[in-house]
C-alpha cells in the first residue's frame, strides 16, 4: 500500500467515525425521549446504517461509508471501546452488596439464568438444522445449542442499572433485588461464556484441557499475584498525592489481562472483566476522577463504532418468512425465561405477583451486553448471519421492552412516588454508581 493510499485509507475511516457518532448521537437523543435508554438508540443507529436502512438505497452507501478495507480500522477502535468497557463493568461490580441476604439474590439469580439457558438451548436444538453450517464449516451442535443458551440468559447489568435509576427504582427493595442479582448473574455468565468459548475454539478434548487449566492459572494469577500488586500500587499513588498517569497505566494493564486470556484461548473481554474485578476500589474519589473518568470518557467516543460493526452483519430486508418465525420462538424463550425464571422465585420470597413479574421484566433487559455476546458468536462463526440478525432483534426487542412495561408494573412511577420500603428479605440499597452505567446508557 502506498502513502497515498494509506492516507486515503485513514481519511475514510475518520469521515466513518465522525458519521458513527453523529447518528449515534441523535439516535440515543431520540431514545431518551421515548424513554428508552441510550443504548437502544445506539444500537438501533447502527442497523440503519447497515445494510438493512442505507444499504438498500441505490450507490450501495453503506459500502462507501464503509469499505472493506476500513473495517479492520474500524474493528481495531470498537475492540478498544469494547474492552474499556468491560473493564469499567468489572470495576463497578459492588461485592459487598451481592453479600447481602444472599438467599434471595442467589434464588432469582438462579432462576433467571436456568430457565432461559434450558429453553434457550430447547430452541436451539430446534433451530440447528436451519444453521448448522457457518462459512462453510458445519458448527458442532453442542457448540451451538451451548452458545444459544448462555446468550439468553444474559440481564445487562449496566443497562438495568441505568433503567432503574430512569424510573426511580434504584432505591427500593426490588430495584435492589434485581441489580443485585443481574450482578451477581453477569459474573455467571461471563464465567459461563468462557467455558463455552473455550469449548468452541480447544481442538478436541485435550485443547480443551488445556485451556482450562490455562485459564484456572490465569485466574489463580489474578487474584495471587494481581490483585496485591495493583493494591499497593494504588496505596502509593493515594500516598504521593499524584494519578495523572494512572487511567493511562490502568488502561495499559487491561489491555495486557485481555492479551493474556487471547492467548489462552479465550476472548479478550474476558481478561478486560477481570482486570476490572481484581482492581482496587478505594480510594473511591482518586480512582474515580483518576481513572475511571477518563476511562468512561474514552470508552464513550469509540463503543458507538461498535454498534456500526454490530449494524454492518445485520441485515433485517434479508429475512425470510421462516426467519421471522425463528425470532418470535426466539423471543418467547427468552422472554418467558426471565420473567418466570427471576418471578416465580422473587415470588416465594415474599413479593406480590405483580412485583415479582417487574422482577422479571427488569432480569429480561439485555442491552449491549447481550450484542457483545453475540458478536464472540459471530466471530467465532458458531452463529451465521441470519441468526445473529434474529439474536440482535431479539436483544433489542426485550431492552425496549422494559421502560414500557414498568409504570403499568409499578404505577407510581409515573408520578415518581415509588415507595422505598424494601420487599420481603430484600435489603434497602444505595442508589448504584452511574459512572460505568453512562458508558450504556
Amino acid at each position: 500500500m502506498t502513502p497515498h493510499q494509506l492516507e486515503s485509507l485513514q481519511a475514510t475511516a475518520i469521515a466513518g467515525i465522525a458519521g458513527i457518532l453523529i447518528a449515534g448521537t441523535a439516535l440515543a437523543h431520540l431514545a431518551r425521549k421515548v424513554r428508552q435508554p441510550a443504548v437502544i438508540g445506539e444500537i438501533t443507529a447502527g442497523i440503519l446504517l447497515g445494510p438493512s436502512l442505507l444499504g438498500l438505497f441505490p450507490g450501495d452507501l453503506t459500502h462507501r461509508l464503509f469499505p472493506d478495507n476500513v473495517r479492520p480500522l474500524l474493528s481495531m477502535v470498537a475492540q478498544l471501546g469494547l474492552l474499556l468497557f468491560m473493564f469499567t463493568v468489572g470495576w463497578e461490580l459492588d461485592w459487598a452488596s451481592m453479600r447481602r441476604r444472599k438467599s434471595s439474590v442467589v434464588g432469582v439469580t438462579a432462576g433467571s439464568m436456568l430457565a432461559p439457558l434450558l429453553l434457550g438451548m430447547g430452541v436451539a436444538a430446534l433451530l440447528y438444522h436451519n444453521h448448522s453450517v457457518v462459512n462453510g464449516e458445519k458448527v458442532p451442535m453442542h457448540s451451538f445449542t451451548l452458545y444459544l443458551g448462555v446468550s439468553m440468559s444474559i440481564t445487562a447489568f449496566p443497562v438495568l442499572a441505568r433503567i432503574l435509576k430512569d424510573n426511580g427504582l434504584s432505591r427500593t427493595g426490588i430495584g435492589a433485588l434485581a441489580l443485585t442479582s443481574a450482578a451477581f448473574g453477569d459474573v455467571l455468565a461471563w464465567c459461563l461464556l468462557a467455558a463455552v468459548v473455550a469449548v468452541v475454539t480447544a481442538s478436541g478434548p485435550s485443547g480443551f484441557t488445556d485451556t482450562l487449566w490455562m485459564s484456572a492459572g490465569y485466574g489463580a494469577a489474578m487474584i495471587v499475584v494481581v490483585r496485591p500488586l495493583l493494591a499497593r500500587a494504588v496505596a502509593r499513588i493515594a500516598r504521593k498525592g499524584t494519578g495523572v498517569h494512572l487511567a493511562a497505566l490502568v488502561t495499559a494493564g487491561l489491555l495486557l489481562s485481555a492479551f493474556a486470556t487471547s492467548k489462552i484461548g479465550i476472548h479478550p473481554i474476558f481478561g478486560a472483566f477481570a482486570f476490572g474485578l481484581v482492581m482496587p476500589r478505594k480510594p473511591q474519589v482518586l480512582l474515580e476522577e483518576r481513572m475511571l473518568k477518563p476511562l468512561q470518557h474514552a470508552g464513550e467516543l469509540m463503543l458507538p463504532v461498535y454498534f456500526i460493526i454490530t449494524g454492518l452483519s445485520v441485515d433485517i430486508a434479508a429475512m425470510s418468512l421462516t426467519a421471522w418465525g425463528e425470532l418470535g420462538l426466539i423471543l418467547a424463550a427468552a422472554v418467558c425465561g426471565k420473567i418466570l425464571g427471576a418471578g416465580l422465585p422473587a415470588k416465594s420470597f415474599g413479593l406480590s405477583w405483580r412485583e415479582s413479574t417487574g422482577v422479571g421484566v427488569l432480569m429480561n433487559t439485555r442491552g449491549l451486553t447481550e450484542l457483545i455476546i453475540l458478536g464472540v458468536g459471530l466471530s467465532l462463526g458458531v452463529l451465521d448471519d441470519t441468526l445473529f440478525t434474529e439474536m440482535v432483534l431479539m436483544a433489542l426487542i426485550t431492552t425496549a421492552m422494559t421502560g414500557p412495561l414498568l409504570p403499568h408494573l409499578f404505577p407510581s412511577v409515573r408520578m415518581g412516588l415509588v415507595s422505598s420500603r424494601p420487599a420481603a428479605s430484600v435489603v434497602r440499597m444505595p442508589e448504584p454508581a452511574d459512572q460505568a452505567t453512562d458508558l450504556a446508557g
